[in-house]
C-alpha cells in the first residue's frame, strides 16, 4: 500500500503546469526530519532526500512538499536493482526518483511509469569526464554537450534534470527550450527551480561552501556553543557525583519507615 497519498501536495502534472506559467520553484536537499519539517512549514516546493534518509518519518515530516528520492549511484548496479529501488521509493510516498545512472536504466524506469529526474552539467559521480568539480558548459562544445544530453533525456521520457554549475545564459536557453523541469544548482536565475543544500542554507556544512550557495544562518557557531554546553554539563555531573551532590533526595525513590523496618526484619529472620 502506498504511504502518504497525494492529498494536497503537488503532482508531476502540477509542476509541469507551474513551469509553463513561468513560476519559480524552490528546492532543498535535506537529511533530517527536523529539516524536512521546517522546509514544509516554510513552504518549500520540493525536497531531495537520498535513499538512506528516506523513511516513513521523513515522508511525514515533508508534509505537502514534493519529494525526490535519490537512488544511490554505485550501490545500485543493474536495471533490476534500480527498478526495485524506484518502486520501493514510490510505494513509500516518494513523488519521483533521482537517477544518475545510464540512459538505458533511466529509460527502464521511465518506461515503467516512474517519474525520473536525471542530472546534467556537473555530475559529481561522473565529473572525472568533465575535468572534476568545476563548471561545465563554458565553451560552445561543452554547452552543446549539455544541450544534447537534455535532448536525450527528453527522448527517453525523463520528467526533469538537475542542472548543476553551468553558465546562466546556457541554463536559460536550455530551460526555455525543454519540457523537462530544470532544477538549477549554480545555474543562474532562469532554471525552473532553485536548488540548495539545507546545510549550506543553515551554515553548518563541514565541506567548503560552493560558490553558488548562499548562507542564511550560522548554525555552525550555535552547534559549537551547544557542544561547549554539553561538555560543561557533563563535567558538572561528574563533579556532583564525586561530591555527593547527585543524587539528592529528590532524585531517589522513598520508602516509609514502617515498610523499611518490616523489610529489615524480614531479612533478619
Amino acid at each position: 500500500m502506498t504511504v502518504g497519498m497525494y492529498h494536497n501536495r503537488p503532482t508531476v502534472a502540477d509542476l509541469r503546469a507551474r513551469k509553463a506559467r513561468g513560476e519559480k520553484l524552490t528546492m532543498l536537499f535535506v537529511e533530517t526530519p527536523d529539516e524536512a519539517r521546517a522546509a514544509a512549514a516554510a513552504g518549500i516546493d520540493m525536497l531531495s532526500i537520498i535513499a538512506p534518509f528516506w523513511t516513513p518519518a521523513m515522508r511525514a515530516a515533508a508534509g505537502e512538499c514534493f519529494v525526490q528520492v535519490g537512488l544511490l549511484y554505485g550501490e545500485l548496479c543493474t536495471g533490476e536493482d534500480y527498478l526495485r529501488a524506484a518502486h520501493a521509493a514510490m510505494q513509500s510516498g516518494g513523488d519521483c526518483v533521482y537517477c544518475s545512472a545510464s540512459l538505458d536504466i533511466q529509460k527502464l524506469l521511465c518506461d515503467n511509469g516512474i517519474p525520473v529526474v536525471a542530472h546534467v552539467g556537473l555530475i559529481p559521480s561522473q565529473c572525472t569526464w568533465t575535468g572534476g568539480f568545476k563548471a561545465v558548459g563554458k565553451t560552445a562544445d561543452s554547452a552543446k554537450a549539455v544541450w544534447d544530453h537534455v535532448k536525450r533525456l527528453e527522448q527517453i521520457g525523463c520528467f526533469g534534470a538537475e542542472l548543476e554549475v553551468v553558465p546562466d545564459r546556457v541554463a536559460e536557453l536550455i530551460a526555455r527550450n525543454t519540457p523537462l523541469l530544470m532544477l538549477g544548482m549554480g545555474a543562474g536565475a532562469h532554471a525552473d527551480a532553485q536548488y540548495l543544500f539545507a546545510e549550506d542554507v543553515l551554515g553548518h556544512g563541514t565541506n567548503k561552501q560552493p560558490r553558488h550557495a548562499k548562507r542564511y544562518r550560522n548554525f555552525a557557531s550555535e552547534f559549537a556553543r551547544l557542544q561547549d554546553e554539553r561538555i560543561a554539563a557533563f563535567g558538572e555531573f561528574i563533579a556532583d557525583v564525586k561530591t555527593g551532590a547527585y543524587p539528592a533526595p529528590e532524585h531517589c525513590v522513598p520508602i516509609s519507615d514502617s515498610e523499611f523496618d518490616a523489610f529489615r526484619a524480614a531479612l533478619e529472620s
